[in-house]
């Protein structure tokens, strides 16, 4: 009981990230050129992979014919698998491997930190981190005790990469599933997230960084058991998007 009272769900607990994960996909395509932003994406509202039918989160029709941009807005599904099919397993595990997420949690499922520390290192010039609590320790007379140290673990993607993955977010926040993320007088880059868990709940999802030219400031927003009976859309755009634009709006002043 006590465990379940004083657990930090960032780092404890497992949850699959839905759409929010087409961020990472879409960074690996881009840096390894196997996507570029006048490439179309054709959806029917849903794609067969080895006999298993994915549904889009719009049915059939489906999005139809869209760029690269439209098709990360719209978080559409069939244009992603394609550009995770054109990826490859081998680059695409490598990718996860050097993101750190290839840690006990396996693929579909991690950890919170874990998914915001790469989802960072795709908006910040291609950094991955090493996340921390105490920035520095000062004794009595304000010298400093411990500094963190801030030196990236490696690069991931290049600063090109990064800058057009923070271009394609602040559109999906401006045209896209993340509109209602939007905070005045801020750019914002975004992307939602829907999930079907293991034991039947949803779970729905949104990462935003601030401003989206430089950020400065980053935030995984997850909401588990998300309810159908509350007259809002089951979704990460319309139950996620608006908490954390309130959240923002009170953190950037």
């Amino acid at each position: 009981l006590q465990n379940m009272q004083w657990r930090n769900k960032a780092i404890n607990d497992t949850f699959q990230p839905g759409s929010t994960f087409k961020i990472l996909t879409l960074a690996m395509a881009l840096e390894e050129n196997k996507v570029k932003m006048s490439d179309t994406f054709n959806c029917p509202g849903y794609v067969v992979i080895e006999g298993a039918k994915i549904n889009c989160s719009k049915r059939a029709p489906g999005h139809g014919h869209q760029d690269l941009i439209t098709a990360f807005a719209n978080s559409c599904n069939p244009a992603f698998i394609n550009i995770g099919l054109r990826l490859g397993n081998t680059t695409f595990y490598n990718y996860m491997k050097a993101f750190g997420l290839t840690g006990k949690t396996g693929v579909d499922n991690v950890t919170p930190i874990e998914l915001i520390r790469a989802q960072a290192a795709c908006v910040n010039g291609g950094y991955l981190r090493t996340p921390y609590i105490v920035s520095e320790v000062l004794d009595q007379s304000g010298n400093v005790k411990y500094r963190h140290d801030t030196t990236p673990l490696r690069q991931v993607i290049s600063e090109d990469t990064s800058k057009t993955v923070r271009e394609i977010m602040e559109y999906e926040v401006e045209h896209g599933t993340g509109k209602n993320g939007k905070v005045a007088g801020y750019r914002i880059g975004g992307k939602t997230g829907t999930a079907d868990q293991i034991d039947g709940s949803v779970t729905v999802s949104f990462t935003c960084c601030a401003p989206a030219d430089d950020p400065q400031i980053m935030m995984l927003l997850t909401l588990s058991n998300a309810s159908d009976k509350t007259g809002t859309y089951r979704s990460g755009g319309n139950m996620a998007a608006p908490v954390a634009s309130s959240i923002m709006a009170e953190i950037l002043p």
